[in-house]
């Protein structure tokens, strides 16, 4: 997979893993970043777990989500293209994703939203982030957030005159969402929990053009209150009929989306498991029977990740539904709380 056709050739059977054999796809990962990523082959050995035995994703090791804080996570040798860095808080130290190609990224994310929510085009997006487009400026070069990278891309794929961040601009926000409202203009409003939060408290609309998606986070500013309490007083005050959101993390360049009351999907090249709290190798896939569930905490495959570590064993607890749909239920217990996600429901 060193050779330049060979990785084009992976990216592209990942962005098809609904054609290929996800589990596949997954083990055959697996064993590329054994043999080219020091860290993930350390933490391997240190576990006993033989390579060689790995022949069901329940048994691929899942690496600590704390190893982004601590730890240079590469596969292959390169000069990263961009460092995606998390907000964390000032308690706590921030996790460092090495991206080895930007354009990997922009395609995991613009197909994703494709697949959810059609072409960007369609849509004006507004974006309503302001602690993460003020931390942005702060940032050394070569280093940035990935929603903001994320975010950027969209608006600018969407090409609508009024797309773009609205900084602390309430009033200019409320007037671009009225205007949309009125020529019958698909919107979506991409916020930050508590910036939303700010922006109801003074405004009050009937929505029938708008998606609200909220992508967590408190920063402090704020009481903290269960997704639930922050889904019904948007939904009282914005007269939607549900709240979407949007679940990444610094550490993986793909996301899941929930269209309302906190169901999460994933792209076809992206799967939750469950874990265990009390044995971390324990690990449950969706459940076969309707109506049935798993709870423990989330593990995460992200086939994107090809140059970091695809495997990784997340702070999120979880409950996950028999259709791979999933909930994300909280924070573990004596978890560092990173700044993306400090609600719980």
């Amino acid at each position: 997979m060193n050779n330049p056709a060979e990785i084009s050739n992976w990216e592209n059977k990942i962005f098809n893993a609904s054609f290929y054999s996800f589990d596949r796809l997954a083990l055959e990962l697996f064993q590329f970043q054994y043999l080219h990523n020091n860290l993930y082959r350390q933490f391997v050995d240190s576990v006993g777990i033989d390579p060689e035995s790995v022949d069901s994703i329940t048994k691929i090791p899942f690496l600590p989500i704390q190893f982004f804080k601590t730890g240079v996570i590469k596969t292959t040798d390169f000069k990263p293209q961009i460092t995606f860095e998390s907000s964390g808080t000032t308690q706590t130290s921030n996790s460092k994703h090495y991206v080895k190609n930007l354009d990997l990224y922009r395609s995991s994310f613009t197909k994703c939203f494709e697949l959810f929510y059609g072409l960007e085009k369609e849509w004006c997006i507004l974006a309503l982030l302001p602690s993460y487009l003020e931390r942005k400026n702060s940032l050394p070069a070569g280093k940035d957030s990935s929603l903001i990278v994320m975010t950027e891309e969209l608006i600018k794929r969407s090409g609508h005159p009024l797309s773009g961040f609205y900084l602390k601009n309430n009033e200019k926000l409320y007037q671009t969402i009225l205007h949309n409202e009125i020529l019958q203009q698909s919107t979506l409003l991409i916020g930050v929990t508590y910036a939303l939060l700010d922006f109801i408290e003074d405004y009050s609309m009937q929505l029938s053009h708008t998606v609200i998606m909220e992508t967590g986070g408190m920063k402090g500013r704020r009481e903290e209150i269960t997704r639930d309490e922050v889904h019904e007083a948007i939904i009282k005050k914005l007269g939607v009929d549900k709240v979407h959101s949007e679940y990444g993390m610094t550490e993986i360049l793909s996301q899941a989306y929930s269209r309302g009351k906190g169901i999460f999907k994933c792209p076809p090249w992206m799967k939750v498991l469950i874990r265990s709290e009390d044995d971390p190798f324990s690990i449950q896939t969706n459940p076969l029977i309707a109506n049935q569930t798993e709870n423990g905490i989330i593990n995460i495959i992200d086939l994107a990740n090809i140059y970091s570590c695809a495997f990784i064993a997340t702070d999120d607890m979880g409950r996950l539904h028999h259709n791979d749909s999933f909930e994300v239920l909280g924070r573990c217990d004596n978890s560092d709380i990173r700044g993306c996600s400090l609600l719980v429901s």
